[in-house]
């Protein structure tokens, strides 16, 4: 048990890291392709806004950050799921 605890706290800090670090340069660089430039001065203002909304608690902010790990947390239990009814 404790190494299935270990091993979920990897996956969620490293997705939590992805999230945070580079996630929002995607979102950015992105953005300025599909939309055009960015509103601020570049990307340190864009991530500095970001990073204000989520010492904020902005849900938004928190949901794009940690949408890695919800993303692989769905496919999982999607997976369990369909595994689970093929052995009915």
């Amino acid at each position: 048990m404790k190494r299935v605890a270990i091993r979920e706290a990897v996956v969620f800090l490293s997705l939590l890291l992805f999230g945070v670090l580079l996630l929002p340069m995607a979102v950015y660089f992105v953005g300025q392709t599909v939309f055009g430039a960015y509103g601020g001065s570049g990307y340190g203002e864009f991530f500095g806004s970001l990073a204000t909304k989520l010492i904020s608690l902005e849900w938004v902010a928190w949901f794009l950050v940690l949408s890695p790990y919800l993303a692989i947390q769905t496919v999982r239990l999607t997976w369990r799921g369909w595994r689970s009814s093929a052995n009915l």
